[in-house]
């Protein structure tokens, strides 16, 4: 287990596993640095362990939680806390989305998605 850096003093960070075989962590918690037990925590992401086509799905992949970040702002940007970093956040994130879209279809046009290939 190891705290990441965040921007947010209101939060702790934690990953709570060991990197997967193309280098990144599958699994983080959320919790309030306030609260010295496990009922500090209020958020546990567990993300996809493993290709699609050699095991079934086991978590989610960072697309969807930047979708709810989209969708998230997108709603503020329709109510009263509208303004323009909110815009410039979800400009960025949409770009983000895109990218990793991008690769993908590059993937699955190369016949490798779903699969430990580069």
């Amino acid at each position: 287990m190891k705290e990441i850096s965040n921007s947010n003093p209101n939060v702790k960070i934690i990953r709570v596993d060991l990197p997967g075989e193309g280098g990144a962590y599958h699994e983080y918690v959320i919790l309030d640095p306030n609260v010295a037990d496990k009922s500090g925590q209020f958020a546990r992401i567990k993300f996809q362990k493993g290709p699609l086509k050699e095991i079934n799905l086991n978590g989610c992949f960072q697309e969807d939680l930047i979708e709810i970040c989209i969708d998230r702002l997108r709603c503020f940007q329709q109510g009263a806390f509208s303004c323009r970093e909110n815009a410039i956040a979800l400009t960025k994130l949409e770009e983000a989305l895109m990218w990793l879209n991008s690769r993908t279809k590059d993937r699955v046009k190369r016949g490798v998605e779903g699969k430990l290939k580069k």
